[in-house]
């Protein structure tokens, strides 16, 4: 094996998530998604830390997403990081690393309020079935460039 790039992450959404088509017409979705570390240093004293990610979903797990998830839900996101770059109009360059899910697990209720597992039947429990969310890399006759990219 030459590399591995995976991430995965546990954590609560801090906005809604912002559905977008691109140029091509491709569904893509990015949340926000904030991950919470605890610990007691040699002191006795407690600390929290909370570390902010972005994740970008394509395709059907975009749809998904935007459906079923909210504000404060929580999720299990999987997937791999890739870190953009561009510059802005005063010419000052700018980075972006990102989560792009391939995988994604409702953990929390249902976000309508319903308190429906993830799992728990009905809609949510067949759009789930989808094995993994077609990425623009996964088509070669189809590759998504930066400027799809609605943001």
């Amino acid at each position: 094996m030459n590399s591995l790039n995976k991430a995965q992450i546990i954590g609560n959404l801090t906005r809604d998530p912002d559905l977008r088509k691109t140029k091509n017409g491709q569904s893509v979705c990015t949340v926000g998604v904030a991950t919470n570390r605890s610990w007691t240093d040699s002191t006795g004293d407690k600390h929290e830390e909370a570390e902010f990610h972005s994740v970008v979903c394509w395709g059907r797990l975009a749809e998904i997403v935007a459906d079923f998830l909210k504000k404060g839900s929580k999720v299990f996101f999987e997937g791999r990081l890739r870190t953009r770059n561009w510059e802005d109009e005063s010419g000052i360059k700018h980075y972006r690393t990102e989560i792009i899910a391939d995988d994604m697990i409702i953990l929390g209720p249902k976000s309508g309020g319903g308190g429906a597992a993830a799992g728990g039947g009905g809609e949510l429990e067949s759009a789930l079935n989808v094995e993994e969310a077609p990425s623009p890399e996964d088509n070669p006759e189809k590759k998504a460039s930066a400027e799809d990219l609605p943001f």
